[in-house]
């Protein structure tokens, strides 16, 4: 690596140049599968040929192909940034661009997904940007783009499509295990986390028999684990319809009609897919990944009965009012009745409509849309979350658990602690969110919760404790041992 202000690393398919921000190296936007367009769409990632001479890597790829986020309303907007082209990226950041090649140790390493419900996100934008985060505490960050929506969830067994965006997301491991030595990294030392459907992806990812071996951490953030992986026969229907919209039923050759499809004909075709199966209270997206087909072998709860995540270190948590992100500014809901309510509840899970009535009763001038938000924000995300940490905790695996309750003073649409709303904190990217409700205006008091916050996850990654003489491994079963923040 060059030590000056653009530092050069060789990886397996050339050579890349980064900037230097704050003594923080940054390598944006560095290929880590082939760019997924002509017969490589809907096709299993593929190595990045090699290019020639130096390649910049001082900015961030393309997203993946995608509509705006259903989340834009609480975390603020984003100028839409795709091209399908070159959007198989990934970016690093390293605290050390003049300590390679030299005795130093190799520092340990946090490869994140983001969330977006598989349907939304990227890597690249600065909301996650990984410079503080990886000053905070001597650690390497890899965030990355996979494919998302249609085109990374689109499942057709017969043709070899399915799960997609699960096996980009274990391309880029192989990718961190081959190449993350050239930035310093220790490709023996890695934690894999994420966010939301990145949570959701993390844990899977420390589960499979394929990529769990390269994994010795899990940070796990607002999982979604009250949704279970996509059934076959659901994935198989969804994906026909799709295919009806696009007028391709009976295609001689569906892969290469597909193909043919411009990508913003793919997603508005994934937008009325959406639309048709839209259901108040329902948070699953037309396409996300399926149980049985590739890296999504079994249930998170069949993994952890066979004992897949036993040996490794787990962080997770969840936001007070996890719920308020979805259901606070959809109209359906907030003019429920109390009976409507109760039978979304009853839908989720079994005692879901007593659930509903014990909240009720808890909260006895609430109205009905708030207490499904409570008793939604237990079930599809806390739940699961509590259940997995229990598990490990009492398997004798060091267990860190959080809640995020902070809530910004002006908050005129009830929000709270909304799901996503730890973001900012996680990454210290304060100034990222600049139009963000959950957020609010910053002071000094929440720039140094960030600060608390970045550097207890960043001591958890380097040595599987957070820095925090407050948070106290996990007991399983007892909440005085889940650390919050606020």
């Amino acid at each position: 690596m060059n030590v000056m202000n653009r530092p050069v690393v060789e990886t397996e398919s050339g050579s890349v140049q980064g900037t230097v921000e704050d003594g923080v190296a940054a390598f944006r936007g560095v290929p880590y599968a082939a760019s997924p367009v002509g017969d490589l769409r809907f096709a299993a990632p593929q190595r990045h040929p090699r290019w020639p001479g130096l390649r910049d890597a001082s900015r961030p790829g393309p997203s993946v192909p995608q509509d705006a986020s259903r989340l834009e309303a609480v975390m603020g907007p984003r100028t839409p940034d795709w091209n399908e082209d070159g959007s198989l990226t990934l970016n690093v950041w390293t605290p050390r661009p003049a300590d390679h090649g030299s005795a130093g140790r190799a520092l340990p390493v946090l490869v994140w997904f983001h969330g977006g419900g598989f349907t939304s996100g990227s890597g690249g934008w600065d909301w996650y940007d990984g410079r503080n985060l990886a000053a905070a505490g001597e650690i390497i960050v890899v965030t990355a783009n996979y494919r998302i929506g249609p085109l990374g969830y689109l499942y057709l067994p017969e043709s070899g499509t399915e799960n997609l965006g699960v096996q980009d997301q274990a391309a880029v491991l192989t990718w961190v295990r081959r190449d993350i030595g050239g930035f310093g990294g220790d490709p023996g030392d890695i934690t894999v986390g994420g966010q939301s459907a990145g949570a959701f992806s993390s844990l899977y990812l420390a589960a499979s028999p394929v990529t769990g071996p390269l994994v010795q951490r899990v940070i796990a953030q607002s999982g979604p684990f009250g949704l279970a992986p996509q059934p076959p026969e659901q994935a198989a229907d969804h994906a026909r319809r799709f295919v009806e919209i696009l007028g391709l039923s009976g295609s001689p050759d569906l892969l290469a009609g597909l193909r043919a499809v411009p990508a913003d004909r793919l997603l508005a075709a994934y937008r009325q897919l959406a639309g048709e199966l839209s259901l108040p209270g329902n948070v699953a997206p037309p396409m996300y990944p399926v149980l049985g087909a590739s890296g999504i072998p079994v249930t998170w709860e069949q993994a952890l009965s066979d004992g897949r995540l036993d040996d490794k270190q787990l962080l997770t948590g969840t936001t007070s009012n996890e719920m308020t992100a979805f259901f606070a500014f959809d109209p359906r809901i907030q003019a429920i009745t109390a009976d409507q309510a109760r039978s979304i509840a009853a839908g989720q899970v079994d005692g879901g409509a007593d659930r509903y009535d014990r909240a009720a009763a808890r909260q006895q001038n609430a109205a009905p849309s708030d207490v499904l938000t409570e008793v939604e924000t237990e079930i599809v995300f806390r739940d699961g979350t509590l259940v997995i940490a229990d598990h490990q905790a009492a398997a004798g695996s060091t267990t860190y658990v959080y809640q995020f309750d902070y809530a910004p003073a002006d908050d005129p649409a009830h929000i709270g602690a909304a799901h996503c709303g730890e973001l900012p904190f996680f990454f210290d990217t304060i100034d990222a969110y600049p139009d963000s409700p959950m957020l609010g205006t910053p002071t000094a008091e929440v720039r140094r919760l960030a600060g608390t916050f970045a550097h207890a996850v960043a001591a958890f990654v380097a040595t599987g404790r957070p820095a925090d003489s407050r948070w106290q491994p996990y007991e399983s079963g007892n909440p005085a041992t889940v650390r919050h923040f606020a």
